[in-house]
């Protein structure tokens, strides 16, 4: 892929929910839940494929358009505030990522889809919040969000590196699109509850991940790899 594959990698970005955490099962469930009660035909498998790896402003803009469906006012808030709840009784780690993020040489941070809340909430819980405390980037922070570079590109400007010399390690196709438009390289990870369709990764592949890999035990060689 020429000359920016060779470069030095000098930061290693993660995607939080489903990377970091594994709270796609819960956070999508509670979506479609959500969608259902004002109207949206819609089942846990349809949401996970069209807004795993989006914002809640992409995701109401897509219910505009495609389904002609405005959420009433008040229901990001309650989604939200429902998706936090269930964090509190079931929010695990991903086997681990703890100790693969406290031996890594390489300088890393986070940049995710959720808000600012949420992201401290999720690692918090999980005890990864130490580990990237002064680096988290929400998509909040830009105009556009994922499958747009903007986030992407905010988080390698923040840390002070240059685009080709980052990784991204992403689970959805929205993340590693985002990641490949910012002109860095991508990982996709498929070791997440959401993942049991297809844990070759097939999609994150054709989407442009580099590499895929479905436990962080094998991260250390997918980083040297890269």
């Amino acid at each position: 892929m020429g000359e920016d594959v060779r470069a030095a990698l000098d930061l290693v970005i993660f995607d939080c929910d489903g990377v970091l955490v594994d709270s796609e099962p819960i956070s999508l469930r509670c979506l479609t839940d959500g969608l259902n009660r004002i109207g949206v035909p819609i089942d846990v498998d349809t949401v996970r494929v069209r807004f795993a790896g989006t914002s809640m402003p992409s995701i109401m803009d897509h219910l505009a358009r495609d389904y002609g469906i405005v959420a009433p006012e008040g229901f990001v808030a309650a989604v939200k505030a429902e998706t936090l709840r269930a964090f509190d009784e079931g929010l695990q780690a991903m086997p681990g990522v703890a100790e693969f993020v406290a031996a890594l040489t390489l300088p890393c941070c986070v940049a995710s889809s959720s808000d600012p809340v949420r992201l401290r909430h999720s690692l918090g819980l999980t005890g990864l919040l130490h580990l990237f405390e002064g680096r988290i980037y929400s998509a909040t922070m830009v105009s556009r969000g994922k499958p747009a570079p903007d986030l992407f590109l905010y988080a390698a400007h923040a840390m002070g590196t240059a685009s080709e010399r980052c990784l991204v390690i992403e689970d959805s196709v929205p993340g590693v699109t985002a990641a490949r438009a910012a002109g860095m390289r991508v990982a996709g990870f498929t070791g997440g509850g959401h993942w049991t369709h297809d844990r070759s990764g097939a999609d994150l592949t054709g989407a442009g991940a580099g590499q895929v890999f479905g436990d962080f035990h094998t991260l250390a060689g997918v980083v040297a790899r890269a």
